[in-house]
């Protein structure tokens, strides 16, 4: 069936290009809302339906992050069932490593323009967390913006909001009662028509009551946190994009107990920007700011200007860091090598055997 209005259909799914793809037919693109061990589920801003990937993405040396995933805007070929042929140019993808020792990266969401990072005002709470959620959303290109939720529930809730973002600057910082429709209405700032946000954080964080709040009706399953810890089970079992009410789209993911770095993150940039600053003050240029004379970090530990909790933060994560970016950097040279060696014994054969 033809498509009278392709625009205000894709805006529907949170299309946000200037212009459709001069080569693409629009009424074949549709979005990723959601992915199985059987297929996909796409949108195409009027109807739901299911999919399969074409072939060359089930290939096992596939860069998985090359693969469609949620979020994603597709091209679609018709048939039974339709096809995933091609996934268009992404404007933002929010990335971690994957869980293990594969050293690879894993797509959580792709063209979301704000990451929710949700932490519940109860034993969930970590800043050391938040600033790691920070570091992985910083190389995305999405706005990051902190969710605190039960605040219902918590004492010192200004408190706790205050000393959050002086601790990361510049980052939009909201303490909420995820069951409450004005509880939540700032984050609607993040929501309107064309936009994509991502919730993120642990289970029991309150992902699925505030979608819920934000559809105004109970359609994801909600479950009970235990009470040592604070942490819930998987109610959300998989990455799916719900269109909203105010017109934006939202997805809502699986609480997540791992948090590797990807390698590509730059620590001297966002949150921690001030402690590189400090460290280009020291005396000498090696510093290792420990016991050396003339060290500006150690002196802003000392007066206070330097949270001690967050300068040990900052070591870890330079640290695991510079460690993933080495591992990285290793398997990369590995792969090249074993193309080039690929590649000379295909040529040696052929000249041996002769090309069919």
């Amino acid at each position: 069936m033809p498509i009278k209005d392709p625009p205000q259909r894709l805006a529907r799914i949170g299309w946000r290009a200037q212009a459709l793809p001069e080569d693409v037919d629009p009424a074949a693109i549709a979005r990723v809302v959601a992915q199985h061990r059987t297929g996909y589920q796409l949108h195409d801003g009027e109807d739901t339906f299911n999919a399969q990937p074409a072939a060359r993405f089930l290939k096992r040396d596939v860069d998985p992050t090359a693969r469609p995933a949620v979020g994603d805007f597709v091209v679609v070929a018709a048939g039974s069932p339709p096809t995933i042929e091609r996934v268009l140019p992404r404007r933002t993808e929010l990335k971690r490593g994957a869980a293990g020792e594969s050293h690879q990266r894993q797509l959580i969401a792709a063209n979301v323009d704000a990451v929710f990072v949700l932490s519940g005002l109860d034993h969930d709470f970590n800043p050391a967390r938040i600033e790691r959620y920070l570091l992985l959303i910083q190389g995305s290109g999405a706005t990051p913006v902190l969710v605190l939720t039960k605040a219902d529930r918590a004492e010192a809730v200004d408190t706790i909001a205050d000393d959050l973002r002086r601790r990361v600057p510049g980052v939009e910082v909201h303490a909420i009662n995820a069951k409450s429709a004005a509880s939540v209405e700032p984050l609607l700032a993040h929501l309107g028509p064309g936009h994509t946000a991502v919730l993120v954080g642990s289970s029991g964080a309150g992902k699925s009551t505030l979608t819920n709040t934000l559809l105004g009706e109970s359609r994801q399953a909600t479950g009970a946190v235990r009470e040592h810890d604070s942490r819930g089970r998987h109610t959300t079992t998989h990455r799916a994009l719900i269109l909203l009410p105010s017109g934006g789209c939202l997805i809502d993911t699986p609480g997540m107990r791992e948090l590797k770095l990807t390698g590509e993150e730059q620590i001297d940039r966002g949150q921690f920007a001030d402690i590189d600053e400090l460290a280009q003050s020291c005396r000498f240029g090696d510093c290792a700011h420990a016991s050396e004379p003339g060290c500006a970090v150690q002196a802003a530990l000392a007066d206070g200007r330097l949270d001690p909790d967050r300068w040990r933060n900052y070591l870890k994560l330079r640290d695991e860091l510079a460690a993933t970016a080495d591992t990285l950097e290793a398997q990369l040279r590995r792969r090249s090598e074993a193309k080039v060696l690929t590649k000379a014994l295909g040529k040696r054969l052929g000249e041996k055997y002769g090309r069919r």
